[in-house]
């Protein structure tokens, strides 16, 4: 049953730029739908990102990507993510997770740094997908209405490095939870 905020929504799209992984993106389908208790689609996109990223930083402008994915596939009756494997960066930050706009239906989340090889750390092939299902979850908390919250191990806790995405767990606290269903 869908929650009183969410019931407006008819529906999440994860949207996939450039990432093939078929198992990955159907967890995340799944995953996200049994969280947010509501219908996900996934398609992929075909659009060049050459023109988001950044020659002088060598990353890809979030912002960019962000109002790209708002303009080209969101609806106003759907929360939009898109799934991407690049380097996100924002002016103020030197590498970003993912970015979404607060209370409205676009986000984007990034695997690009949530492989453990990119720190050196011993290979968890579990390490990945739970990652990139926690930044999903924590962007789209953000197009809900969520701020970041306090709570140890809830999904809503910001997260400057890998290790803290890995302290929380892929779901809402009791007190963001029900945040959603007011």
């Amino acid at each position: 049953m869908a929650t009183n905020t969410m019931k407006h929504v008819n529906q999440i799209n994860l949207i996939s730029f450039g990432i093939t992984d078929k198992a990955l993106l159907e967890m995340l389908r799944a995953e996200t739908a049994r969280i947010f208790s509501c219908k996900v689609n996934h398609k992929e996109a075909r659009t060049e990102l050459g023109q988001f990223f950044d020659g002088t930083r060598r990353q890809y402008n979030a912002d960019s990507l962000l109002q790209m994915v708002d303009q080209n596939y969101s609806k106003a009756e759907s929360k939009t993510l898109g799934l991407f494997q690049v380097d996100l960066f924002i002016p103020i930050l030197t590498y970003i997770f993912g970015q979404a706009y607060l209370n409205g239906r676009s986000a984007v989340a990034s695997g690009y740094r949530l492989v453990d090889e990119r720190y050196g750390i011993k290979t968890n092939r579990q390490n990945y997908p739970e990652r990139f299902l926690k930044e999903v979850i924590h962007e789209l908390g953000h197009n809900f209405g969520l701020i970041h919250c306090r709570n140890i191990g809830c999904v809503m806790q910001a997260s400057t490095y890998v290790e803290d995405i890995d302290l929380k767990n892929a779901d809402f606290c009791p007190v963001c939870r029900k945040q959603l269903e007011q």
